[in-house]
């Protein structure tokens, strides 16, 4: 891939647009539900609620105990049929016990929030039931990309969004808090439409790879998956513990449409990480993929920042309440951040998980998290919501710059 026409010729060739649209209508399903919300619910039920989905970010990636990441990586890896679906039903037989043992761990999270915060455990049980489902759609979305089922993965996406936004929609509008949290736990479980059709019975194991191996990279990826999006989690929890439910509400607001641009990125890396696992060992693929990557989404940052940072006071007036018209500030520095984060962040942490470098990741991540827990105490004391975002911003910025250095010592050993 020298040029950007043949960059983009594969990406179309790959199915690319289909996984870009449905984490296109993923994201306005997403943002649409919380916008919704944000508007529908009392501000401290919010706090709460958020609080609560900040615990389940955190657990989520550990979904499995890593087995949809390392079917992802290894199932690319693998070119005949029946070894695929061999080492799916393997992996989705283990992971499923291991999910089970997660989800009694996440509820058992509760019991440090039940004095502080009344009716949160009604919250974490609807959030439990979620993390089950969460498990079901996460492996049938990487059984679709490893047989090369973009398409597929696409309408799956799509149908599990759209459908999910409506009755949350209407769940919401009819028992309010109740009605989101029903809708919000049931949502994932339409995946299994899907597993139906997938026949995974009387499939002998056929697969030759060594089970350590297998583990040890899927709990590295979730451990790495779980640390980074820790760190969009760790900053409400923190901010919970430093302030209030309504300064984290504030900072919800905030962050929400900067995080959410990341889906251009990450559409790129998902669509293209079964063809960069096949291509880890070849240098010269890896550097025109990073050169062409950057041809697209320079000038697209700088694009969405320029746009963000002049009309932020008519985005946040015109996505949400008068309420929230203190957060521009915030808003901003955030925006900055996830610009950059596109830059850094996402395509060297994905480039390091398709070529196998995770403890790197793992590392890096770990080593983040201290980051923002020492800027946290810094910051947040004095300048309060904008504190947590500059905190943040410091850590991403850090965390990027760690991460391509370390890629590029991998890239420099190839031969």
């Amino acid at each position: 891939m020298k040029s950007l026409q043949e960059f983009l010729q594969h990406f179309f060739r790959n199915k690319g647009q289909h996984v870009f649209l449905s984490l296109l209508v993923a994201k306005i399903c997403a943002f649409l539900g919380s916008l919704f919300i944000i508007r529908i619910l009392p501000e401290s039920e919010f706090g709460i609620v958020s609080i609560v989905a900040s615990v389940f970010a955190i657990f989520a990636p550990f979904s499995g105990f890593g087995s949809q990441q390392s079917l992802l990586r290894f199932g690319s890896l693998t070119d005949e049929n029946d070894k695929k679906r061999s080492l799916s039903r393997y992996l989705f037989i283990k992971g499923f016990g291991f999910q089970v043992l997660l989800t009694a761990v996440f509820f058992l999270v509760s019991l440090f929030y039940v004095n502080r915060y009344e009716d949160i455990l009604y919250v974490f049980i609807f959030f439990a039931i979620r993390l089950i489902g969460f498990y079901f759609f996460t492996h049938i979305q990487s059984e679709l990309r490893i047989f090369g089922k973009n398409s597929e993965f696409a309408k799956l996406n799509n149908i599990v969004n759209t459908t999910g936004l409506f009755l949350l929609l209407s769940f919401s509008y009819f028992w309010g808090l109740y009605g989101y949290l029903i809708a919000l736990a049931a949502t994932p479980f339409l995946a299994l439409f899907w597993f139906k059709k997938n026949d995974l019975k009387n499939i002998t194991e056929t697969f030759s790879l060594n089970k350590k191996k297998l583990w040890n990279y899927g709990l590295h990826a979730s451990g790495t998956a779980l640390l980074s999006d820790t760190l969009f989690s760790a900053d409400i929890l923190l901010l919970s513990a430093f302030m209030n439910a309504s300064a984290v509400a504030d900072y919800k607001v905030a962050i929400l449409i900067p995080a959410n641009i990341t889906f251009l990125a990450l559409t790129f890396m998902q669509s293209d990480f079964p063809i960069l696992a096949k291509n880890y060992q070849d240098k010269i693929f890896l550097k025109n993929y990073i050169f062409n990557y950057y041809k697209i989404f320079l000038p697209v940052t700088l694009i969405i920042f320029g746009i963000g940072f002049i009309f932020r006071s008519d985005i946040i007036h015109l996505f949400f309440s008068l309420k929230y018209k203190d957060v521009t500030l915030p808003f901003s520095i955030l925006l900055a951040a996830f610009c950059g984060n596109m830059l850094l962040r996402n395509l060297y942490g994905n480039l390091l998980s398709a070529v196998g470098k995770m403890k790197a990741n793992t590392l890096i991540s770990i080593i983040t998290l201290i980051l923002l827990l020492l800027f946290a105490l810094l910051f947040v004391g004095k300048y309060g919501v904008t504190g947590m975002a500059i905190s943040l911003s410091l850590s991403m910025l850090m965390n990027g710059f760690m991460l391509m250095i370390s890629f590029y010592i991998y890239l420099k050993n190839l031969k």
